[in-house]
């Protein structure tokens, strides 16, 4: 096994047990509270989760983020997660497919997993920093094309590369790469984060550099700075204790950037959504679609139907928390009222969304 896939693995592992969490930080979703609606007026079986996404149908407004490990690991866990994303509808974001560019295979990420989710939204995912390493057209073609893509995420994580031991941490000048992919591939091009969060600023950067899909993956769940620690010595976790809870909470993020995406952008809400209510939050505060990465990965691990259960159950609550909002599609669900924490502990309604944090 190589240094790059036995650091993948670890990335599983501890994840999967419960060691990457950020410490005190949250993403913010608890503070988004709708306001109930005792007479909604619908049909719960008639409440519309589907949207469309790439060109693609989908039945709910979901998007899993896979943290695959090494070859060994990752082309299992990638079908369990075809599997159960092809049964709902759900879009699929594989993860790094650095080894297996550069190993020249596919590193568990090839035309079985595009056999197995025919119909899906399936994106591809390289790291930005890898542009100042030798990666360009190419190799992000050929990301695109052993997956069969639907587009191209690329994930900005200097954060987790300061941290790592040997990371590749030249993020000078990568703003001028990234356009070159957007006017290149043949695929629509997005950049997420990996936890840290996105700003405002950062987020028009990209938008006028031609990237159409932005992916906030904002703090308050995985903490990547806490994982890469935790494959290191006694000094490295100290050095990295101070970044447990870095970054910008998820709902900070979407409410910094939902104002400048448009019709021909989608915004992705992700990071510390633990479950559909939170999913419904996202889509409250402007996101498209809403991603969940940690909270799926165990069942990922275990079968595609453990994994489509856990779907299953997301779905649900967010249809839950949609009729009991009055809102039967995603449309209406963007509107409906919030309230907002005042004096002493107390809730009041309001009507507008909130844009706090727009100076992100």
């Amino acid at each position: 096994m190589t240094e790059i896939s036995r650091r993948k693995s670890d990335h599983l592992r501890i994840v999967t047990e419960g060691r990457g969490a950020q410490d005190r930080l949250d993403s913010g979703f608890d503070q988004v509270r709708f306001l109930h609606q005792a007479l909604p007026d619908l049909d719960m079986d008639a409440v519309v989760t589907g949207t469309r996404f790439l060109g693609r149908s989908l039945g709910a407004p979901l998007l899993i983020s896979a943290m695959t490990g090494g070859p060994e690991e990752a082309e299992r866990i990638n079908l369990h997660i075809a599997e159960a994303c092809a049964h709902h509808r759900i879009a699929l974001s594989v993860g790094s497919q650095r080894i297996a560019v550069e190993a020249g295979g596919n590193g568990g990420l090839g035309a079985s997993l595009r056999a197995r989710a025919p119909q899906i939204p399936i994106l591809g995912n390289i790291g930005a920093v890898q542009l100042n390493y030798g990666f360009g057209v190419a190799q992000a073609q050929r990301a695109v094309d052993m997956i069969q893509a639907d587009a191209l995420i690329l994930h900005l994580n200097p954060l987790q590369e300061a941290i790592q031991e040997g990371g590749d941490r030249n993020f000078a000048a990568l703003l001028p790469r990234i356009e070159e992919l957007a006017t290149s591939l043949p695929v629509p091009l997005g950049v997420k984060e990996v936890g840290a969060g996105l700003s405002a600023p950062v987020a028009r950067r990209l938008i006028d550099a031609g990237v159409t899909i932005l992916d906030v993956a904002g703090a308050g769940g995985t903490s990547w700075a806490r994982v890469e620690a935790e494959r290191g010595p006694d000094r490295l976790q100290a050095l990295a204790a101070p970044f447990h809870d870095w970054g910008i909470p998820t709902t900070a993020s979407l409410r910094a950037i939902a104002p400048m995406m448009g019709p021909d952008r989608v915004l992705v809400g992700s990071g510390g959504v633990r479950h559909g209510l939170d999913a419904a939050r996202a889509i409250r505060l402007g996101a498209d679609l809403v991603g969940q990465a940690a909270r799926a990965l165990p069942a990922a691990r275990h079968s595609a139907e453990a994994l489509s259960d856990h779907l299953s159950d997301v779905v649900t609550q967010l249809r839950i928390a949609m009729f009991c909002t009055g809102s039967g599609d995603l449309a209406a669900l963007r509107r409906a009222p919030l309230l907002v924490p005042g004096p002493g502990g107390q809730w009041s309604q309001a009507t507008g969304m909130e844009t706090g944090d727009a100076g992100l």
